[in-house]
């Protein structure tokens, strides 16, 4: 069987363009066996099957992954390897076969960030109905099987920017730009639908559009540029997607003349709410989205609990001038600096 799985990996892996080879955690070993799947075990193989390498919020949550492990397995008196499978980039289609290569390799669960629901579906209903847990952490695919989710309420998020961003434009007239993402993942659609729905709450707020772009720094951030040049009546962004503050593009524009409010806080964005470009963010827990997919797993495989809540939300701390720094020492925690 080991011979069998390990040469769909070798064939799976061998085909299209080239990843950067898959990693496992530095606390355990990566060619584990194929679990037994009767009565309790002294080792288990949870895997994070993220969106892409190079967004800081999935290396938090790698990190957070781990340190969960290390942790949890004490605590409950076994080993906890982690295997971290995530493209270099967004690629739903990669997911899918990371999932299929997983569950032939016999991992205990896997926790997976759907670059598109629709696309990882069935394959998740495929590795459940073989047994293996499937939750999703940011990005849910609620068709699935998978037994539940963790992050954030995309739709409420959404609510919260919008709210605030109007808090801090006051009364008057304001036109209002939204960023979108990438236009096929469930969480961005649900976070502009939430920002779209709550501006419906001041008269004094049109909306100019909905912008999309890749999830990628320096195009995000020139598409923000573009628009903006286009219609410099604009005087808000609504960031429910903040990929164009993880570059110092918009570093240059004057602070406080478009009001910008934005999720995430990551270390790029902070000199932006230091310097008065944007207000105020409001952050995303990356590190715990790792650590609570490992518990949640945990619970689930080895000690046979099925979570309160199918929806496991986590709130969304502000992050101003006075608690930035605060953040920046979170992160260098986070991302092992």
């Amino acid at each position: 069987m080991l011979a069998i799985a390990s040469a769909a990996v070798i064939f799976a892996t061998g085909c299209g363009k080239q990843e950067a080879p898959a990693e496992k955690s530095e606390h355990a070993n990566a060619a584990a066996p194929a679990p037994e799947k009767k009565g309790k075990k002294s080792e288990y193989v949870f895997a994070l099957v993220a969106k892409s390498q190079s967004n800081p919020v999935f290396q938090a949550a790698r990190v957070g992954a781990e340190d969960a492990a290390l942790e949890l397995g004490k605590k409950l008196g076994v080993k906890i390897t982690v295997l971290w499978r995530t493209p270099n980039e967004d690629d739903a289609q990669k997911q899918v076969e990371y999932i299929e290569q997983l569950v032939l390799q016999g991992v205990d669960g896997i926790g997976v960030s759907c670059s598109e629901a629709e696309t990882l579906t069935m394959p998740i209903n495929r590795a459940v109905e073989q047994g293996v847990a499937v939750m999703c952490f940011d990005s849910d695919a609620p068709a699935s099987k998978r037994f539940c989710y963790h992050g954030t309420d995309d739709i409420e998020s959404g609510h919260i920017i919008m709210k605030e961003l109007a808090a801090v434009l006051g009364p008057g007239k304001h036109v209002v730009a939204i960023p979108g993402g990438n236009q096929n993942a469930r969480n961005i659609q649900n976070r502009i639908k939430g920002a779209l729905d709550e501006a419906k709450n001041y008269p004094n707020i049109s909306i100019r559009g909905v912008y999309y772009s890749k999830e990628v720094p320096q195009d995000a951030a020139a598409k923000i540029e573009e628009v903006q040049t286009a219609n410099p009546d604009i005087d808000g962004w609504a960031m429910i997607g903040s990929w164009s503050l993880f570059t110092d593009a918009l570093l240059k524009w004057e602070p406080g003349k478009v009001k910008i409010v934005a999720m995430d806080a990551l270390p790029a964005e902070l000199p932006y709410v230091r310097k008065g470009v944007v207000q105020k963010l409001f952050a995303q827990q990356t590190y715990k989205w790792g650590w609570r997919t490992i518990e949640l797993l945990a619970d689930k495989v080895i000690q046979g609990k099925t979570p309160d809540q199918v929806m496991d939300y986590s709130p969304l701390p502000p992050v101003t001038k006075e608690n930035a720094e605060e953040y920046e020492q979170n992160w260098k925690k986070w991302l092992r600096q």
